[in-house]
C-alpha cells in the first residue's frame, strides 16, 4: 500500500497517523524532497530514507500520536558519522528536514433512523468534519435527493439502508457515538440492547424519548440481563438542557449541541467556528 491509500485506510478505520514528508535536504541524502511515509501505531508505509533518519522520524511520530498532538512540526536529522541518535548514525553526510503532520481523527456519529428529527440532526452535524453514518429501515428516508443537503457538507457521509440496524452497530470502530431514533419503540430497543452488547467501548449512546419511554426500556434492558451500571451508559432523553421545543429543528439543535459537549466533537466545532 502507498502512503496516499494508507492515509486513506487510516482514516476509513478511525485510527491515528501521521505524515511524514522530506521537506528539505542538504547534502548527500538517501531521500530527496518531497519523498514520504505514513506512520501508524503499529505499522508504516513508504520511505524517508531508511536507517535512523527513518527510525528516529517513527518514533517521534508515535510520540506524537500518544500525547495526541494536532499541530504540525519539522524534525531535522544529521547524516554524518559524529550525529548519534539512539537508533544509530548515517554517514551520507548531509541533512534533512522532515515535517511531521498528524492526521485528525475523523469522530463517528452513528444516527439511527433519518426521519423528521434525524433529518434536521443530519444536516448540522454534516456541516463538521465527521464520519456521519445514517442507518434507516425506510428506504425512502434514505433517498439522496432527500439527503442532498447533508451529502454536500464537509462530514464524510454513509448511508445504510437495512432491516436490522445491529449490523451496522458491529461494524462501527471503538469510540463512536450512537444517536438512535427510529420511528419504532420496538426498534429502538433492539439497537439499546444490541449496543450495550458490544465488545468494543463506544463514545456514547444517546436514545430520544421521554422520561415515561426510558423508565420502560430500563426496566426491560435489566430484565434482559444488563447491569444498571450498563444501562447507565445510554442517555435518555437526550439534548442540551435548556433547549425546549418540539420543532424538529429545535430537537436537532439540543442533540447537536449535546454532542458538542463530548471531547472530540467539541474540538472538531470550535475550529469549524473559527476557520
Amino acid at each position: 500500500m502507498d502512503w496516499l491509500r494508507a492515509v486513506q485506510q487510516l482514516r476509513h478505520d478511525g485510527q491515528p497517523g501521521v505524515l511524514v514528508t522530506v521537506i528539505e535536504v542538504r547534502g548527500h541524502a538517501p531521500r530527496e524532497a518531497g519523498a514520504k511515509m505514513v506512520v501508524s501505531r503499529e505499522y508504516s508505509w513508504g520511505s524517508v530514507g531508511g536507517g535512523n533518519l527513518e527510525a528516529t522520524a517513527v518514533a517521534r511520530a508515535r510520540e506524537l500520536m500518544s500525547s495526541g498532538a494536532v499541530e504540525p512540526e519539522t524534525l531535522e536529522v544529521q547524516l554524518n558519522p559524529h550525529a548519534r541518535t539512539e537508533h544509530g548514525r548515517q554517514c551520507c553526510g548531509g541533512a534533512v528536514k522532515l515535517l511531521l503532520e498528524p492526521l485528525a481523527v475523523r469522530p463517528v456519529v452513528a444516527l439511527f433512523g433519518v426521519g423528521h428529527v434525524g433529518y434536521e440532526l443530519a444536516r448540522i452535524l454534516s456541516r463538521l468534519p465527521i464520519q456521519l453514518l445514517l442507518v434507516d429501515s425506510r428506504a425512502e428516508q434514505l433517498d439522496r435527493v432527500r439527503l442532498a443537503d447533508v451529502i454536500d457538507g464537509a462530514a464524510e457521509v454513509g448511508i445504510y439502508h437495512t432491516l436490522l440496524g445491529e449490523q451496522v452497530l458491529e461494524q462501527l470502530p471503538r469510540g463512536a457515538h450512537v444517536v438512535i431514533m427510529t420511528h419504532d419503540h420496538a426498534e429502538d430497543y433492539a439497537l439499546c440492547d444490541a449496543a450495550l452488547r458490544l465488545n468494543q467501548p463506544l463514545g456514547g449512546i444517546g436514545l430520544i424519548g421521554s422520561a415515561a419511554k426510558w423508565t420502560r426500556f430500563q426496566a426491560q434492558l435489566a430484565a434482559a440481563g444488563h447491569s444498571p451500571e450498563m444501562i447507565a451508559r445510554i442517555t435518555c432523553p437526550i439534548g442540551q438542557p435548556g433547549i425546549t421545543g418540539k420543532d424538529p429543528a429545535v430537537i436537532a439543535v439540543a442533540v447537536a449541541a449535546a454532542l458538542l459537549q463530548t471531547t472530540r466533537l467539541e474540538t472538531l466545532g470550535t475550529r469549524a467556528m473559527t476557520a
